[in-house]
């Protein structure tokens, strides 16, 4: 098994330039849109995550069966997509996890359009066998609390349904900034949408080709911030970030900013450590930003705050069970994560947080790469940290390491 050992930079000061890699979330939605769009355009930047590259291969290949791996935004997004496809019929399988990944709300809703899927093994859960057709579109209810991803694969599909769509989202929603930018890359390329309270209306009509630009990764940064947070000096600047930025996980900014200041400048940010002492609990729902969650907990935890969270209800269904994984990796270091599904309200009690355990924890990545960023920072509280299988960061972020280094931390394999 491949493990790396962090060490943080001399006396802990983070100061830096990265230039971040490009959007996973933007190019897999821009990807879909160019394959539905009838008029070939141009994506400049695309990301180089696993997902982006598999989801880019998967729409250029003929093959009766697509492995879609891992990447949960990739498959759900094609299950849509190949179901518009008339006159073809293809196996879309994936990973192990992936097949264990529920997916039986997306084939409801399709179902209900008409689309022909049926389920090759368990019920509820992929491989789907999926015959491609005309869809004519109309009304449709979908769960709202489970994925954005879901939502979103339905809205992209929307315009080329001759009825176009009108969804109504029952319940909670979840990562609503994700269905947002979804619903801007639409109007982006022509598509006529509306969110209105619960209801999103989409009208028929074609995709228009349009030069596209993916801006950078939001998701990323927030590692920056945690680095940030945890070091007794930073200045780190960020290229490739927009104030204005569609992507949920801007909001990682206002979260950490009691610790972490941002100034805005053309394409790109500041960081830099406040200094500032917390009192007290902790409180933050990440319902509409879930992939936030173990950055933020992660370095919370290290400098022994309390939380009480709310929002991670969909950790349960990512890459792994995130939260049991949290519970697990950051009890080495004598934390607890506990809570409630069906409350949806978690607490993480931080007290007890041991900087120093010896021997050094190796941490579990469980095949998720937000399990390895999120937890490589606390190397600059505890002095190192042994990151086990830490190739699992290429699913989103494949220079992850490299830019550590840039910043003067040691990554070494051991």
């Amino acid at each position: 098994m491949k493990k790396y050992l962090v060490t943080p930079p001399k006396g802990g000061v983070v100061k830096g330039e990265i230039s971040l890699n490009s959007s996973k979330s933007i190019a897999n939605r821009a990807l879909i849109i160019q394959a539905l769009t009838p008029s070939h355009f141009e994506i400049d930047n695309l990301s180089n995550a696993d997902d982006t590259v598999v989801l880019d291969k998967l729409l250029k290949s003929t093959s009766p069966v697509l492995d879609a791996g891992a990447g949960g935004t990739t498959y759900r997004f094609l299950t849509a997509y190949l179901s518009t496809q008339e006159g073809r019929e293809v196996v879309l399988t994936g990973s192990e996890r992936m097949q264990e990944r529920p997916i039986g709300v997306l084939v409801d809703a399709l179902r209900a359009l008409g689309a022909d899927i049926t389920y090759e093994k368990n019920e509820g859960f992929p491989p789907l066998r999926i015959k491609g057709k005309k869809l004519e579109g109309g009304s449709v209810a979908i769960s709202a609390h489970t994925s954005s991803q879901y939502i979103s694969s339905l809205l992209m599909i929307a315009p080329t349904l001759s009825k176009g769509l009108e969804l109504e989202l029952v319940g909670d929603i979840v990562s609503l900034p994700y269905i947002q930018m979804t619903i801007n890359l639409m109007k982006y390329f022509g598509a006529v949408a509306k969110l209105e309270g619960h209801i999103i209306k989409v009208e028929p009509g074609a995709y228009q080709a349009r030069p596209f630009f993916v801006e950078a990764d939001w998701s990323a940064a927030s590692y920056y911030y945690s680095l940030a947070m945890l070091s007794s000096e930073a200045n780190i600047q960020l290229n490739g970030l927009d104030e204005e930025s569609t992507q949920g996980d801007a909001e990682i900014a206002r979260i950490l900013n009691q610790w972490v200041s941002t100034t805005y400048g053309e394409n790109k940010v500041h960081l830099k450590k406040k200094a500032h002492q917390f009192t007290g609990v902790f409180q933050y729902d990440f319902l509409e930003c879930p992939d936030l969650a173990q950055t933020v907990i992660s370095a919370l935890a290290s400098l022994k705050i309390d939380a009480s969270l709310q929002g991670l209800k969909t950790l349960l269904i990512k890459e792994t069970d995130r939260v049991a994984a949290l519970n697990q990796e950051l009890g080495k270091y004598g934390v607890e994560l506990a809570g409630s599904v069906e409350d949806n309200q978690w607490s993480l009690k931080s007290q007890n947080f041991d900087a120093q355990t010896n021997p050094i924890p190796e941490i579990q990545t469980y095949e998720d790469h937000r399990m390895a960023m999120a937890i490589a920072p606390l190397a600059l509280i505890t002095g190192n940290v042994i990151i086990a299988e830490p190739d699992v960061v290429t699913k989103s972020y494949p220079k992850y390491w490299e830019d550590l280094k840039s910043l003067g931390f040691g990554v070494v394999e051991c």
